[in-house]
């Protein structure tokens, strides 16, 4: 089949070849050729068609077309007429002037100062910093509060010595409870299971270590809400600078650090 087609297609490229080609005109079989002599009869008068030289040419290419009329010839230039004697007296100087122009530029600002922070300060460091700043300018510092949530622990103590705390550091590793240290001396020897954010979090947190077998353990407040403060002065310049320096012992061990530099 595909060598039939391929015969076939050679038949028919052979056979355009000869009709485009004109081999079948005789059989009125050719192309139709395409002609516009319709351009040709609206020549008029051909044979009157001049070549003319170009203005600037050689006058040997116009001596070459004996058709060519003759260039028409250029009259000459006239004279330059004869210029006027200088006179005897030297010119006057030219007085050349120069305009200056005055440029009043605008007075360079003294530095303004910098920003610088401190802190953070809990309430009664805030308060000894009000009371040791009032003699500052007003406005050239103030106190940012910050609030501190409050946080609620697992609690498990106090035992009676350090014996019945490791026994109690067994039963834990045992049963898969993890346990950290105190940070309160008052609750000494004794075990947090977990700190949480919210007191109800704190008793799902117990119910799921009773489940577990875990029975003296309790909820305690370890740490209540608060809020804390960081001391910004907008504009240190020389001057407040120096005024800062003798309350160094104000700021609680906080050193002054730039506003824009990272904690």
């Amino acid at each position: 089949m595909l060598r039939l087609f391929a015969i076939f297609l050679l038949l028919a490229n052979v056979s355009y070849y000869v009709w485009s080609d004109g081999w079948l005109r005789s059989w009125g079989l050719a192309p139709t050729q395409e002609s516009e002599p319709q351009h040709a009869a609206q020549q008029i008068s051909p044979e009157a068609l001049r070549i003319l030289p170009r203005p600037d040419a050689a006058p040997e290419a116009a001596a070459a077309d004996p058709d060519t009329p003759p260039a028409r010839p250029v009259p000459p230039e006239p004279a330059p007429a004869a210029a006027a004697p200088l006179s005897a007296a030297p010119p006057a100087p030219v007085q050349a002037v120069v305009l200056q122009r005055t440029v009043t530029l605008p007075p360079v600002a003294a530095s303004s100062g910098e920003c610088l922070q401190a802190g953070p300060f809990d309430p009664a460091q805030a308060q000894v910093w009000r009371q040791a700043a009032s003699a500052l300018p007003q406005g050239s510092w103030r106190l940012e509060s910050s609030p501190v949530p409050g946080r609620w622990m697992i609690y498990m103590g106090r035992f009676a010595d350090a014996d019945v705390l490791a026994k109690k550091r067994v039963e834990l590793r045992i049963r898969k409870v993890s346990f950290d240290r105190i940070n309160n001396p008052e609750l000494e020897p004794g075990l947090a299971l977990g700190r949480f954010s919210s007191e109800e979090a704190a008793q799902r947190g117990l119910v799921n270590l009773s489940n577990r077998g875990v029975r003296t353990a309790r909820v305690l407040l370890e740490r209540p809400a608060s809020e804390t403060f960081t001391l910004r002065l907008p504009l240190v310049d020389a001057a407040l600078q120096a005024r800062l320096s003798r309350l160094h012992s104000a700021l609680a061990g906080n050193p002054l650090r730039s506003c824009f530099s990272p904690k």
